[in-house]
């Protein structure tokens, strides 16, 4: 009897605890001021809630104030609602040093308490497309040309979209809850010839996968057992050919493939864009490798680590490691204007051939530019210490006070906009 008293009582005050932290915070649409005493708790309260961590003198977070001030309400009417809140991570810095806050503004969304970094759109309508996927159904059911319609558009521009057509939603139920976090994932049960034409697929099943920034799109007819669809749902994360910003390194941190790099001298020109569509063609038939390409004109910076600048013989092709290596291809270090398709052909077999040159980039790997990205902050409050420390050793000592120089060099990536100048994804700069 003692017993079952005790285990009462023990549930009254867990539902006592539970209560008040419900209560504590309420989802009424409007942007929650958190502090260093109730953060943690917030995290816990919500399944989904996203964190601005801001500074008061910050200009960009002032900026984006009154846009999160608009969205707030609106994804608090979602049938999953996702809570905005912000805090002072300058005035509160052991939350800053807990929760890697580099610059400001930091935007982190807290799923179920684990926390993601947010690279979205910071304009009001086009943040609320962006995090509603994260509370959008594993797989969605469409059952019209219309649905595919409302579906696409919903959807958004920011995530690749995997469209079923003629499949079962149970096969790709289990890649569709692994990628949540990366990608749309539909079928569609119902659709017109039309829709095949338009989608460009000429039989059932097929998977299709739309890249709706970069306008490219793939079909997949198969086998769709386990092994073959996971491993095509994870080489098309990833546009078919990815052009190079400060975004597209971070999603290819995480892709263990070489890289086939093209550098040419302006990604806008006609000329560029007839040899990026005879890359997706190459890409098509080699999916072990990653294509990409940036040009001079866009990311002068980053094509000057592989030896590429104005005065170089453009285009040029190299294969990529990721890291400080690359390999130049014997014979085919560039390309001319004529039938240039042949000659990616002939790169490719040159590089399986074994016929290359080992290089190392001249500045910093792929880790060293998504490093560059980050806020400056953190390097003043490092010279700041310094100079600190050289002051207290210098008033310690009878002699002359030593002379210090302190020369900080930060390379920040000039990314070329896919999208309108709203997108800018990860910008700290403050």
């Amino acid at each position: 009897m003692r017993l079952l008293l005790i285990v009462t009582v023990l549930l009254c005050i867990a539902g006592v605890g539970v209560s008040s932290t419900a209560e504590q915070f309420k989802v009424d649409g409007k942007v929650l001021e958190l502090d260093d005493s109730n953060l943690d708790a917030a995290i816990s309260a919500f399944d989904y809630i996203l964190v601005d961590f801001y500074a008061p003198w910050c200009g960009h977070c002032k900026r984006l104030a009154p846009q999160l001030d608009e969205a707030a309400p609106v994804l608090a009417e979602l049938k999953k609602p996702i809570v905005i809140a912000k805090i002072n991570a300058d005035k509160f810095t052991g939350l800053a040093t807990k929760y890697e806050i580099d610059g400001f503004p930091t935007l982190k969304l807290f799923i179920h308490g684990v926390p993601i970094e947010y690279y979205g759109p910071r304009k009001a309508d086009l943040l609320v497309k962006y995090l509603k996927k994260f509370v959008a159904p594993d797989v969605s059911i469409l059952d019209s040309d219309a649905a595919i319609s409302d579906f696409l558009e919903a959807a958004g521009k920011y995530f690749p979209i995997y469209i079923g057509f003629g499949l079962n939603e149970t096969v790709i139920s289990d890649p569709a809850v692994k990628y949540k976090k990366k990608a749309w994932f539909a079928v569609a049960k119902d659709f017109s010839e039309d829709v095949m034409v338009l989608y460009d697929f000429d039989k059932v099943p097929a998977l299709v996968i739309l890249h709706q920034t970069y306008n490219q799109k793939s079909v997949f007819y198969g086998p769709f057992e386990d092994d073959f669809l996971g491993d095509f749902i994870k080489q098309n994360l990833l546009p078919p050919v990815v052009p190079i910003n400060d975004e597209t390194l971070k999603l290819l941190k995480d892709d263990e493939r070489k890289i086939v790099l093209t550098i040419m001298e302006d990604v806008v020109e006609e000329k560029s864009q007839k040899l990026i569509n005879l890359l997706k063609a190459a890409a098509s038939a080699n999916h072990d490798l990653v294509f990409a390409y940036v040009g001079v004109k866009q990311w002068e910076d980053f094509a000057d680590t592989f030896e590429a600048n104005k005065k170089t013989k453009l285009p040029k092709m190299i294969v990529w490691d990721g890291n400080e290596e690359y390999h130049l291809v014997i014979g085919s270090e560039s390309l001319n204007d004529e039938d240039q398709g042949s000659q990616i052909s002939r790169f490719l077999e040159g590089y399986r051939e074994g016929r290359t040159e080992q290089k190392r980039v001249k500045g910093p790997s792929l880790m060293g530019f998504i490093n560059s990205l980050i806020g400056i902050r953190s390097i003043y409050i490092i010279v700041f210490l310094v100079a600190v420390l050289m002051l207290i050793r210098s008033l310690g000592n009878d002699e002359e006070p030593p002379r210090v120089g302190i020369r900080n060099q930060v390379d920040h990536a000039r990314s070329f906009e896919v999208e309108t100048s709203e997108h800018r994804s990860g910008e700290k700069e403050d």
